[in-house]
């Protein structure tokens, strides 16, 4: 049994606690009285992976076994998520791949001989095809390839087909091969609380037409956290939309989690809680921080995005959408949820050097206010850790970097909107709508690897619910020019950081710190 989730009050004999910081890391002293709160430890992964994938197959939930939906002459489309999860990668074989190359073997059994492969990557960029064979593998790669085994594009007019609108105007439109097949089968990783479940093919196989209607502002603004309530907008509108798709189209899905093992055996350090390193931790920590404070940015970089995680995989559950994800829901909470009593003053946060939007790729201070904002402020269930009106601090230096293939149109939103704005909602009412619709940028999107048009847009409302919370938002170690144009303030250490803050929240503050990666969800009562 793996020891549950655990909040460490700061006294004097507490170590010093590691904080990540983009593609570094730093031992850092916190106040005493700051909450530290630490992940459950990571589950054990199932030892029969395949046997489970067999199981999970034949036997479904709210649905036929899926030897007894394929036949003779069926469509069938295999869709799986991109190479936004997990993160970081996981080591091969992918879990993907080892569902896919069962899923196959069933269809050739059944003499199904119409078969394609589509990457869920809706306006995300499109993946390379390294990027593909490393996630499905190479027997499949290679007998699929180029032709049946694609990403999908959402700007691809003649490919998409329209199901129709939701009572509430919203409109469903999604990929034809898949819209017209007699089965989707889609295989997915959820690696937090807001991936997978109903939402998954009404998300990863639509155009713009249709995600707008829950990336936006207003939803954003009104999910709160990854563990949305079943009342929360963005719930309902995932939810309406998938009805209406299923009314169209039969899915079986098969939705896997994996454990807390996110760092490689040479980083091991970074799994475990400080007060528990031996001295080979120690020794290793020192010597991996000085190789990486040492090393170019560009090979650190490299050295960072190259890191495989020895993931276990702790859960694989098959069926339909609304009767699977609660299962999956179930054992990410097991591996990730710890109690904490009450909201802090101040809440602190270590942003790590990877995102769902920068593998092989740069961490652009979009992406970094995103992943601070958006995502590790809504690690939590029922409340956040800091309270409303309080202060939100952040380690990243955020240097003024963009991938010029990766993140064109993110570029222009750097230097032309928030050069104007940082309001999200001037931002969606100005300027959306031409990015979204820009030639060139739909030209990149479709013809090279680059993010949508829109895309830094949805990154930037992710943050709206945090921007409206939070009393005022410090960043440890950024860079002071680009912080600005985001709207942010700079502190050089923990102590400016906090004396900042004062101003805010008084001169005795409650902190809390949420000690992550490897993923912690913050149950706050």
């Amino acid at each position: 049994m793996s020891r549950p989730g655990f909040v460490l009050e700061v006294d004097e004999r507490t170590p010093a606690l590691l904080v990540h910081e983009g593609e570094g890391f730093r031992l850092e002293r916190f106040p005493l009285g700051t909450r530290v709160v630490y992940p459950p430890e990571s589950l054990p992964g199932i030892a029969d992976v395949d046997a489970e994938i067999r199981r999970a197959l034949l036997n479904p939930h709210g649905i036929e076994p899926l030897p007894e939906l394929l036949f003779p002459g069926m469509r069938l489309t295999i869709v799986f998520d991109d190479l936004s999860l997990p993160l970081p990668q996981m080591r091969t074989p992918d879990i993907r791949q080892r569902v896919i190359e069962h899923v196959l073997e069933l269809a050739a059994r059944a003499g199904v001989d119409d078969v394609e492969l589509l990457a869920a990557n809706a306006l995300h960029r499109r993946m390379t095809p390294a990027e593909l064979k490393r996630t499905v593998g190479e027997r499949v790669f290679r007998a699929f390839f180029p032709k049946h085994l694609r990403n999908h594009d959402a700007e691809d007019r003649a490919n998409l087909v329209h199901l129709g609108t939701t009572a509430h105007g919203e409109d469903v439109e999604i990929n034809r091969r898949a819209a017209e097949s007699d089965l989707i089968v889609y295989v997915n990783i959820t690696l937090t609380a807001m991936s997978g479940g109903p939402k998954s093919v009404a998300v990863g196989l639509a155009s713009y037409k249709s995600l707008r209607h829950h990336h936006n502002v207003h939803t954003l603004r009104h999910s709160r956290s990854f563990n949305d309530p079943p009342n929360s907008a963005m719930h309902h509108s995932y939810n309406r939309m998938a009805a209406l798709l299923e009314k169209h189209v039969k899915i079986f899905t098969i939705e896997t989690t994996l454990n807390n093992d996110t760092f490689p055996s040479y980083v091991n350090f970074l799994n475990k809680r400080e007060w528990e390193w031996t001295l080979a931790d120690q020794a290793r920590y020192l010597a991996v921080k000085r190789a990486n404070d040492m090393a170019p940015p560009r090979l650190r970089r490299q050295m960072w995005q190259k890191t495989v995680a020895p993931y276990g995989v702790t859960g694989i559950n098959a069926g339909l959408p609304s009767e699977v994800h609660p299962l999956t829901l179930a054992n990410v909470h097991r591996q990730q949820l710890t109690e904490v009593n009450g909201q802090a003053d101040i809440g602190i946060w270590g942003l790590p050097y990877i995102c769902p939007y920068n593998v092989n790729s740069i961490m652009n201070p979009i992406l970094v206010m995103s992943l601070g904002l958006g995502y590790f402020f809504n690690l939590y269930r029922n409340a956040p850790i800091v309270r409303k009106g309080g202060v939100g601090i952040f380690y990243h230096p955020m240097p003024n970097e963009f991938h010029p293939v990766h993140h064109p149109s993110y570029i222009d939103f750097f230097e032309e909107v928030l050069a104007e704005t940082t309001d999200p909602v001037q931002i969606e009412t100005k300027y959306e709508e031409q990015f979204a619709t820009d030639p060139w940028y739909t030209h990149l999107y479709r013809s090279s690897y680059a993010y949508h048009g829109v895309h830094p847009f949805y990154m930037w409302y992710w943050g709206a619910h945090a921007l409206e919370h939070l009393g005022d938002v410090i960043f440890v170690g950024a860079d002071r020019a680009t912080a600005r144009r985001l709207g942010f303030r700079v502190a050089s250490t923990l102590a400016d950081a906090l004396e900042m803050a004062r101003d805010t929240v008084g001169s005795s503050p409650s902190i809390t710190y949420l000690h992550a990666p490897p993923l912690v969800m913050a149950d706050v009562r």
